[in-house]
């Protein structure tokens, strides 16, 4: 009988999700019938009105307050509010991701999509090498791998699955046929990039995400644990280090920029500083979170403040 009942749940559970795919999948079909800039403006303007009707927006409310307590409440309304619109734009681009990557290194006039940093993506093209691309969950974060395929830079990425199956299957598709080749987040993938830096090639990972083991240290002056992945690679490979962002320009259109090398902190003997390197990639993000605080997805629970809050 308990078998029995086990097995029922999990068929309900496995219907939920689906029906859920189905919903999202359906939605983004919708969008397609559209052009890219009025669909990409609906999804901005339906997801703040849903979003801040969510749980969600309580956590993000409180997330905004902690970051900038100098801020009023309307300030921090609007960020909150524009934060959710990011992600709507987020969705819908999805969609038209392969009208939208216009750029073309060979074009004088920039398109909807313009690139800074052009020698450093260049340089690590002509002059293989192992090395890691960093990034947060900024703008549109998944045109930057789209940049680097264009460049013809052989980069693997991590990616972190969703977490209903379905939707997880239909997105490593899409990123797959664009984004050269994917790693999904899981306890083998620290061994899949090793591989891929062993044999002189470039990695690209996310560093803003909650991770509860992780490193100690501070982001907007709190508090985390942040993934020590990227620093014990650096430690074992010794290999060079590019941050790299998108930020939303207006008019629908984007700059991704990747900065020059970053120098990770080292101790008295030398070896990295495996603290100070993760505390370097908070600080690196956070600058640009301050920057654009409505361009970050702060519905994340990066401080793990969603289980003091009452229900």
């Amino acid at each position: 009988m308990k078998l029995f009942i086990t097995r029922i749940v999990l068929a309900l559970r496995n219907f939920q999700q689906w029906l859920v795919a189905q919903v999202m999948f359906g939605f983004l079909n919708f969008l397609k019938l559209f052009p890219a800039d009025g669909a990409i403006r609906f999804a901005d303007r339906m997801m703040r009105r849903l979003g801040r009707r969510t749980r969600r927006h309580r956590l993000m409310l409180v997330n905004l307050r902690n970051a900038f307590p100098e801020k009023s409440e309307a300030e921090i309304e609007e960020i909150a509010l524009g934060s959710w619109g990011n992600m709507g734009r987020l969705a819908a681009e999805y969609v038209f991701l392969d009208q939208l990557f216009d750029f073309d290194p060979e074009k004088s006039e920039p398109g909807r999509v313009e690139v800074s940093g052009i020698p450093v993506f260049l340089d690590l093209r002509d002059n293989p090498r192992p090395f890691i691309v960093f990034t947060g969950h900024t703008a549109n974060f998944e045109l930057l791998p789209v940049a680097g395929a264009a460049f013809g830079l052989n980069v693997t990425v991590l990616f972190r699955p969703p977490n209903n199956p379905y939707v997880a299957k239909k997105v490593f598709d899409f990123r797959s046929e664009r984004m050269g080749k994917l790693v999904p987040s899981h306890a083998g993938s620290s061994f899949a990039l090793a591989r891929q830096l062993e044999a002189g090639q470039g990695v690209g990972v996310l560093v803003d995400q909650k991770f509860r083991k992780g490193l100690k240290g501070t982001f907007f002056g709190r508090e985390v644990k942040t993934n020590p992945l990227l620093p014990k690679l650096v430690r074992q490979f010794d290999c060079e280090v590019y941050p790299a962002r998108c930020i939303r320009l207006p008019g629908n259109r984007y700059r991704l920029e990747i900065e020059p090398r970053l120098d990770m902190p080292r101790d008295a003997k030398g070896n990295l500083d495996l603290p100070a390197a993760a505390q370097l990639l908070n600080d690196k993000v956070e600058s640009w979170v301050r920057e654009y605080p409505e361009q970050w997805l702060w519905y994340h629970d990066r401080w793990q403040i969603k289980q003091t809050l009452a229900p």
